[in-house]
């Protein structure tokens, strides 16, 4: 455990951020997921519908510094060309 007061913060801050780190990840997984079932199904429709949601979280989540700006960028470009190759 922490010895001083101020590494017991940091401590406390470090808990708090990591469960926040999760949660956005966690959304972020779960959007991409819906974008890419819905191509395997080769429903076009629906999946230009949830692509916006999915770049928004990834957009946000890289603004944050959750994921790295690269990594964002890379996803969203092959998430839409994914989109734009079913019709």
């Amino acid at each position: 455990m922490a010895n001083h007061k101020s590494a017991a913060k940091r401590v406390r801050q470090n808990e708090k951020r990591r469960l926040r780190n999760r949660r956005v990840v966690s959304n972020v997984r779960t959007l991409i997921k819906k974008v890419r079932v819905a191509i395997d199904e080769n429903n076009g429709e629906a999946a230009k519908a949830l692509l916006p949601d999915a770049v928004r979280a990834l957009s946000r989540a890289a603004d944050k510094g959750i994921i790295h700006r690269n990594n964002a960028s890379r996803r969203i470009g092959r998430l839409t060309q994914s989109v734009n190759g079913l019709s």
